[in-house]
């Protein structure tokens, strides 16, 4: 059993974590020496993985392609190469898939977020990663269980928070973070006293796993180690298509009408903190849920109710 901390792991260390022990190959690997050609002309630092670890393994009988994004090397950024990675991998799951049609050997992608989002030294280029990968997952959606898998310490903001809304299913550690803007941005766009980035209860209140999970932002929240994650992929794998489809969050108008119902309802709150869509959710002291263990929280947490919204 690896009880090593999600949250501490590498992408490299993450990416063979997450499949069956000794399964995993990986992809474009470092000896390939596959480097972002605009950093050197910048005067960067490069990385021959260039951030980005993508590699194939079992979960199972399962086929998983793996991607793991390393959030030390220039915040997870996303580039042309990291991005290109991404989007390989995501057209393997394609041909796998297209190559099976027995539920026991279904493949399944893990994309494990750690990420600010696009890489601003090659701008262009991570944007255009970003509307690839949504594309495939289009592609994939109903084939290809995709699942985001987010615990690290830069957490999951920027184009790639779309892209892990977009995908099936999200599992979130308490400590993972997820979001369309990250806090430095708010409060550099907004000013301090309407957010302060540096203020670590108000960022976790706001975009960490407990609070991702009480509003249905994730489908579930774990353990912060590397094993949960593995045993969480490894069940996920076995979910059948009607159990995953009623689990997403976005992709049919049905959905669509009832996040959109949902804004309004928090809209109407107008919440001063994340404590107030708690207990509007139903419970009754939720600054007790900020200390809880996972297991009591679990045990006791109300979720928005997304058919009342």
């Amino acid at each position: 059993m690896n009880d090593q901390r999600f949250l501490e792991a590498s992408a490299r260390t993450r990416a063979e974590g997450l499949v069956d022990e000794g399964t995993f190959t990986e992809l474009i690997g470092p000896a390939a020496k596959q480097i972002s050609p605009h950093l050197p002309v910048l005067g960067e630092a490069v990385e021959f993985d260039d951030g980005v670890v993508t590699g194939i393994g079992l979960l199972g009988q399962h086929p998983a392609i793996v991607i793991s994004q390393e959030g030390r090397f220039i915040g997870g950024s996303v580039g042309e190469v990291g991005g290109a990675k991404m989007f390989g991998a995501l057209m393997l799951a394609d041909e796998l898939a297209a190559q099976t049609r027995d539920p026991a050997h279904r493949p399944i992608v893990l994309i494990s977020f750690e990420t600010g989002g696009v890489r601003l030294h090659e701008a262009n280029a991570g944007l255009l990663a970003h509307a690839e990968c949504m594309d495939m997952l289009q592609t994939l959606r109903g084939r290809v269980p995709v699942v985001a898998l987010i615990g690290s310490k830069i957490g999951c903001f920027g184009g790639m928070g779309f892209v892990a809304a977009a995908t099936d299913l999200i599992v979130m550690s308490e400590s993972g973070r997820l979001g369309l803007t990250g806090p430095e941005v708010i409060e550099q766009e907004m000013g301090r006293n309407e957010f302060d980035a540096s203020d670590r209860a108000l960022v976790f209140r706001t975009t960490g796993g407990k609070h991702k999970y009480i509003v249905g932002d994730c489908n579930y929240l774990i353990a912060d180690s590397l094993e949960a994650f593995h045993q969480q992929a490894s069940l996920i794998a076995d979910l059948s298509w009607p159990e995953i489809e009623a689990m997403r969050r976005i992709g049919s108008e049905a959905k669509v009408r009832t996040q959109m119902a949902l804004t309004r309802k928090i809209n109407e709150l107008a919440p001063a903190d994340a404590r107030d869509v708690w207990a509007a959710a139903g419970n009754s002291a939720p600054q007790s849920l900020v200390d809880m263990d996972l297991e009591t929280f679990l045990s006791n947490v109300q979720r928005l109710s997304m058919e009342e919204a």
